[in-house]
């Protein structure tokens, strides 16, 4: 038996252990990382923390847990395969809080999506005032319904029928179904009445003469397909748009014809607009006008639930309120039967102001909150929790977060941490990186570059350790000497968007304009509400780029085209022969390089296809070149690397160097050229979308905090583009957090004094030196304390 002094050998396992780790870019990573600590991983964008972090160490922790599980409840949960790494040890459960958008469903609200409408729902049904029922009465997802009927029963071994009758009592408007909006179609975007259907009167998106719609349309024998769509008479009219769905008969085929309006309803309305392809949004966006539900005013629920009160409150004057001031509702209420529940819903709307989003409310569309808003919503369950000894997997937790916000942030992870759980976090923010126990920082470059572990110990040793990061930790920028003179002014009347409150400002054109304030202030509002929707503006967002594992950097930027054209052309051949989802694909694998194979509940097996050795093309494309090299082995090519290929020499193709400049200017130099997107970050994928639009003919940028993602060292090249784009003749408006940014505008635009009802205001407009001078906002002195002023 050991003796009181000696350590309990349960007590030795201290730390994550991981060796030879080689997902994406990693290169035989071996790593310890202490236990009940706050480790932070730092290293250029691309440079392998992700594929560390979240792709190796969450992912394994995850997939363990998975396996706890039967193989019938596996087979309804996630397949995630073993990471590429030789020994994992010293996992505990991965709680991962990551940056992906919250679901841009129509129906998800802040409230649905984080339990509070559900306890919100089970209050007003117990104190609610009159009594309606059950919860099921205040969700504007449930619909009212009844029916009756006989139904068959065996008693007593004879069949015997009964009449029964049923009521679900629901809380969602008729009118607009729990939306909260109704939709009103322009017909004359649908179709043009002069011509007839065989001419091709149909303008939706896919309803051309020749296609398979066209076809129903013209053969279904409701109405003259030759006739003008102005003299159709009201029935033949009544038939085209708005018919239900009836079976026909087209060609011997057996179909079902449905009217235009009801078909585009089910097929493009059903959706999120956001999701849809850019041909078919358009069309949306030209067609469809979203109004105010005027049955329910926009609160999604029917009449009786919303004459239930509560202190002269209903559930949807609850749901409107911001939720620092429904909390403070929440506190006032005090009722025994109800009390365990009211103790957690003030614990979850507490929560919510802790966080620094109680300017939020409960009915807000999920699908509109900001990336760094999305992720704080999901800590929100996590922070009152009693488990210990968990892994905690932030990415990048301050985005979004004004300097004043992130004080705040760095308690909450050192709260969790200090409750005995493992704190791991991806950041670039020198003012979190200092908090850390412990720094990971990997390099020492990006992409292939990347993928090794370059320093790791305390905040201390890196800034004396010569790497990129610690090297660049204590940068500081410094305000401009002058700054440029405005050419013209874009003018801002009455912006009343969420919480602004009737905002006149000119934003000066020509320069670079910030737009300023703490998380909730209402700067996207101001910029996205009131000037990303006028002619000639170029807006970038951090919305997330929808694509498959078969796109990549080439197909999404344009760049594969003149590409395919290039070899084409030097070879005598069609250009459909050089693309992996066309001609030249390889017939064993489609052009995906690998073969899938499905094990049920299992992970599915990945492995490289034999015939075409995970090249994707055929061996007779193959062998045709261009400078030299075949399609597969420019796909292989660094953007860098690309460029100069592609900019002398035999391969010289203009079209195809102009792209790749602008890759390399937004600091992607590094990736390659087939690199599936679903393998970028989230600010890369952000880059690669400014890299596209600066093709695009606009004359007003702009930019929803461009430094997303982005490590210290890359700052620089990122202002040095925007000042570019300004030198160019554009005008370029940043909504932007990082000081090194503001310090860096000519002008500089400050919303505030708070967030929510206390925000909406502009609190200063004028030039970096005057803000610090001045410092009258909580922008000003933390930009005062940044410049060292």
């Amino acid at each position: 038996m050991s003796s009181p002094s000696t350590p309990h050998v349960a007590d030795s396992h201290d730390l994550i252990r991981v060796h030879g780790a080689r997902e994406n870019n990693l290169k035989d990573v071996d790593v310890e990382i202490p236990k009940r600590r706050l480790t932070v991983f730092t290293g250029v964008s691309g440079s392998g923390k992700s594929s560390l972090v979240f792709d190796t160490i969450a992912a394994e922790s995850q997939r363990m847990i998975n396996e706890t599980y039967s193989a019938f409840v596996q087979g309804f949960m996630p397949t995630l395969a073993r990471p590429d790494v030789d020994v994992l040890e010293g996992l505990t459960t991965a709680i991962i809080v990551d940056q992906e958008r919250m679901g841009g469903d129509a129906r998800s609200t802040v409230g649905t999506a984080t339990d509070a409408n559900a306890m919100l729902r089970i209050l007003f049904s117990r104190l609610g005032q009159p009594h309606l029922g059950s919860p099921r009465a205040f969700s504007f997802n449930i619909p009212s319904v009844s029916g009756a009927g006989a139904i068959t029963v065996e008693r007593g071994g004879r069949t015997v029928k009964e009449r029964r009758s049923f009521t679900v009592t629901g809380g969602m408007c008729p009118r607009c179904e729990g939306r909260g909006t109704v939709t009103d179609i322009d017909l004359s975007q649908l179709y043009d009445d002069s011509k007839s259907l065989n001419e091709g009167a149909l303008t939706v998106p896919g309803y051309s003469v020749d296609g398979w719609y066209g076809r129903i349309f013209t053969g279904c024998g409701y109405f003259d397909p030759d006739k003008p769509i102005r003299r159709f008479t009201q029935k033949e009219l009544h038939d085209l748009l708005h018919k239900e769905p009836t079976k026909i008969k087209v060609d011997n085929i057996n179909l079902t014809y449905e009217g235009l309006i009801p078909k585009i309803q089910k097929s493009m309305l059903s959706k999120d607009v956001d999701t849809l392809q850019p041909h078919v949004r358009a069309f949306v966006e030209r067609a469809v006008t979203f109004t105010t539900c005027p049955d329910c005013a926009g609160t999604r629920l029917n009449e009786g639930a919303r004459s239930s009160k509560i202190n002269g409150i209903t559930i949807a004057d609850a749901c409107a309120m911001q939720i620092s001031d429904l909390a403070q509702w929440v506190r006032d209420l005090d009722d025994p039967s109800v009390a365990p529940l009211l103790t957690a819903l003030r614990h979850t709307l507490d929560s919510f102001v802790d966080i620094g989003l109680g300017y939020l409310s409960l009915d807000r569309p999920s699908g509109t909150l900001s990336g760094g808003e999305a992720q704080r919503t999901k800590m929100i369950r996590h922070l009152g929790s009693s488990l210990t000894d968990v892994t905690y997997v932030f990415d990048e937790p301050t985005i979004g977060l004004h300097p004043h916000d992130i004080q705040r942030m760095n308690d909450l992870l050192r709260q969790l941490r200090d409750k005995g759980n493992t704190v791991l976090v991806v950041e670039h923010k020198p003012e979190t990186i200092a908090i850390a126990d412990h720094v990971i920082d990997l390099g020492p470059g990006a992409g292939t570059d990347g993928g090794q572990i370059v320093f790791q110990g305390t905040v201390d040793a890196l800034r004396t350790s010569g790497t990129l990061t610690g090297r660049h930790l204590d940068d500081r920028a410094h305000l401009k000497p002058g700054v440029r003179t405005p050419t013209g002014t874009l003018p801002v009347r009455g912006a009343a968007t969420h919480n602004l409150r009737d905002v006149d400002v000119d934003i000066p054109l020509g320069v670079l304009v910030a737009v300023t304030g703490v998380a909730g202030s209402g700067k996207s509002s101001l910029i996205h509400g009131s000037v990303a929707d006028r002619d000639g503006v170029v807006t970038v967002d951090q919305s997330a780029i929808r694509g498959s594992r078969r796109s990549n950097p080439a197909t999404y930027t344009g760049l594969l085209d003149p590409i395919r054209k290039a070899f084409a052309k030097a070879n005598g051949v069609k250009p459909a022969l050089f693309s992996a989802n066309s001609e030249g694909a390889c017939p064993t694998c489609n052009g995906a390089g690998v073969t899938y194979t499905d094990l049920g509940m299992m992970a599915g097996v990945a492995t490289t296809c034999e015939e075409c050795d995970g090249k994707r093309f055929q061996a007779a494309v193959l062998e045709h070149h261009l400078g030299g090299r075949d399609i597969s082995e420019v796909l292989a090519m660094p953007v860098t690397e690309a460029e100069t290929f592609f900019g002398t020499g035999e391969a010289r193709t203009p079209a195809a160097h102009t792209i790749l400049g602008r890759l390399a200017d937004v600091g992607l130099g590094y990736l390659t050229l087939g690199q599936p997107l679903t393998t970028l970050s989230g600010g890369e994928r952000q880059r690669l979308k400014l890299a596209t639009r600066m093709a695009d003919k606009g004359t007003v940028y702009v930019l929803d905090e461009p430094t997303t993602g982005l490590h210290l060292a890359d700052v620089r090249h990122l202002l040095a583009l925007l000042d570019r784009l300004v030198d160019a003749g554009r005008s370029v408006i940043v909504i932007e957090h990082h000081q090194a940014v503001m310090a860096h505008a000519d002008w500089i635009i400050d919303l505030g004094p708070g967030a929510g009802h206390d925000g909406g205001r502009i609190v200063f407009e004028g030039t970096p030196a005057d803000l610090v001078a001045a410092r009258c906002t909580l922008t000003g002195e933390h930009l005062a304390a940044y410049v060292g002023a």
